[in-house]
């Protein structure tokens, strides 16, 4: 959790080369085997700030916004060869993700206060999130779906947090995710 002027730019490129590059390597070793067998599916772990990007999470956001943006042109690309590029997104999922999290490198104390209070929302979601189980069953559904989708929310949050992007008014929208993060109107 950090303000995104918090981070410096090369704690930006190694959350990048994890989440995105990550992805691009990995589907670059996997896309020549799968194009000779003329099928396969390649499935990417998304989230829903990929959809939503949240206060005090940029950066992680920016990530998950390139993997989706990557994925679904990649799917337009490999679908005529029997390949479909899937996207998973869930929300908070109780796992050691919290434990895994890096703090920004060039802390400004103006942003403490705000980034405390979305840090503990983000706890609170995450002791309360969806059983790891539910992202894992999403993804055997999308390997496993006759016809699949580009999309798959993983969890009731996600499937929430998704209806209410798409048909709440953006002012709205912007209001309720500001007083769940606990942030000034």
């Amino acid at each position: 959790f950090a303000a995104a002027e918090e981070s410096s730019t090369d704690q930006v490129k190694a959350l990048f080369d994890v989440n995105v590059f990550g992805v691009v390597r990995m589907t670059n070793a996997v896309l020549p085997v799968m194009r000779r067998q003329g099928n396969g599916r390649i499935i990417n772990m998304s989230s829903v700030l990929g959809l939503v990007p949240a206060p005090y999470s940029a950066i992680y956001s920016a990530t998950k916004h390139a993997v989706e943006g990557y994925s679904e042109s990649l799917d337009h690309e490999t679908r005529a060869l029997g390949i479909r590029v899937i996207l998973v997104e869930p929300a908070y999922t109780r796992t050691a993700f919290e434990d895994n999290l890096i703090k920004p490198d060039t802390p400004i104390a103006a942003y403490d206060s705000a980034r405390g209070g979305v840090e503990a929302s983000a706890r609170k979601g995450l002791q309360m999130g969806d059983d790891p189980a539910v992202v894992a069953s999403t993804v055997v559904k999308a390997a496993t779906a006759r016809a699949p989708k580009r999309r798959y929310t993983a969890g009731s949050v996600a499937r929430q947090i998704r209806l209410l992007r798409r048909f709440v008014p953006e002012g709205v929208f912007d209001k309720v995710l500001r007083k769940q993060m606990r942030l000034p109107a």
